[in-house]
């Protein structure tokens, strides 16, 4: 039992602290720099930009106005909105849009689906996959693509700004100053907010949702300096379309899978955070609880849809997917482990006491916290003339998660 204990614990510690402490010291003394030949920052490829919308009608006047206003050279790139068995106005808007956004009208199939259909009519080199929700920043385009001027780039991720990270946007160089990062951000979130009939309060989770997407994010920037990094950000990321592999119609994150194609065809996949795209919080725990089994489902997936990734010598970053993707999916039966081991050793020994006391503040101060979460949700519904749990449903529906990790 004891070798159960430390075993699960050291697991979780390494998961969580050992590997990002791994991935510093390797960033320090082996990076890999993005190496341009010179002249090429001032090249503009030929961009196809990817959007695929069931019923968003509501969102795309000012999505497709977001994207139409980048800085970017309009015959340089292109924008594609495949409706995916849309049953709202969701074609009544793209027409008016008719001469610069071209339309794919497919059967309902799902995302992946779409996207397929999507990659089917592009044009372009460069594919950039966005979605309806959110919005880039002016320059975002031009950052997004421009380290796919090394040859060894197969793909690039943007970086995700949510709306309660703007105070961390404070020193960094996002094309324009700390203001008008946030002058973004608050944007965004108005813009949503006002033509979205689902509209929303705030989040009740924001500060936990933003530490741990800045963690993730942190991450992903490491392993981007030593190589790749192991996904991207579904909101804004790009791909050579010679890269691009049609996807199975249940993939459930394509934003992961499509990356790591390209990194086993021997690509890299880097991380740029010059790239923004804004967007919000989820709304509260249900919302993110469901975006997590999400994002761990899919992880699973991915293992069945490309068993490649196991294998040492056939993944490039076999240690980065093993210590990241799967030492995630490890981590709830490590936890389920060590407590009940410390359960059992806890008359053994003092640490295993201590250990098994630790986990019980812990899990109790969690399960206050979702108290309190579902006491105020309860007043809310009652403030806005609905009660009880019949309440809910209305609202739970209206959180989608932003992040995968």
């Amino acid at each position: 039992m004891r070798s159960v204990f430390w075993l699960s614990a050291w697991t979780i510690a390494y998961v969580y602290a050992g590997y990002p402490a791994l991935l510093m010291v390797w960033a320090r003394i082996r990076p890999r720099p993005i190496v341009a030949p010179p002249g090429s920052a001032t090249e503009c490829p030929g961009v196809s930009i990817i959007l695929a919308a069931r019923n968003e009608g509501h969102r795309l006047p000012a999505r497709l106005d977001n994207l139409l206003a980048l800085d970017y050279p309009a015959d340089r790139r292109e924008i594609l909105v495949v409706s995916d068995g849309s049953t709202d106005d969701t074609l009544d808007v793209l027409a008016r849009y008719r001469g610069v956004v071209g339309t794919v009208k497919v059967p309902r199939g799902g995302k992946a689906a779409a996207l397929n259909a999507g990659v089917a009519q592009a044009t372009r080199d460069i594919l950039v996959f966005a979605d309806a929700r959110q919005t880039f920043a002016p320059d975002a385009l031009r950052e997004l693509v421009a380290p796919f001027a090394d040859p060894a780039v197969g793909g690039v991720t943007g970086e995700l700004l949510l709306d309660c990270e703007a105070p961390t946007v404070a020193g960094r160089r996002t094309g324009g100053d700390r203001r008008q990062a946030e002058a973004h951000i608050r944007a965004g979130s108005e813009r949503r907010t006002t033509g979205d009939r689902r509209s929303r309060p705030g989040s009740t989770i924001a500060d936990g949702v933003g530490l741990y997407w800045r963690y993730e994010k942190w991450l992903r920037q490491l392993e981007s300096t030593i190589g790749s990094t192991l996904g991207a950000t579904g909101a804004i990321y790009a791909l050579r379309r010679r890269l691009y592999t049609p996807l199975p119609a249940d993939t459930i994150l394509d934003d992961v899978l499509t990356p790591m194609r390209a990194v086993l065809a021997g690509h890299r996949v880097v991380f740029n955070d010059r790239a923004y795209a804004f967007d919000r919080a989820a709304a509260d725990a249900d919302a993110e609880h469901r975006r997590k089994v999400r994002t761990l489902a899919g992880n699973v997936q991915i293992l069945v849809q490309e068993p490649r990734l196991l294998v040492p010598g056939a993944n490039p970053v076999w240690l980065q997917y093993i210590s990241h993707k799967v030492g995630r999916l490890i981590v709830p039966y490590a936890l389920l482990a060590v407590f009940g081991a410390s359960l059992a050793l806890a008359r053994q020994h003092a640490v295993y006491a201590l250990a098994l006391a630790s986990q019980c503040v812990f899990y109790g101060l969690a399960a206050y916290g979702a108290w309190l979460e579902f006491a105020s949700r309860r007043r809310t519904a009652a403030a806005s003339g609905q009660t009880g749990i019949a309440a809910w449903p209305a609202r739970v529906s209206r959180g989608k998660g932003v992040v995968n990790a």
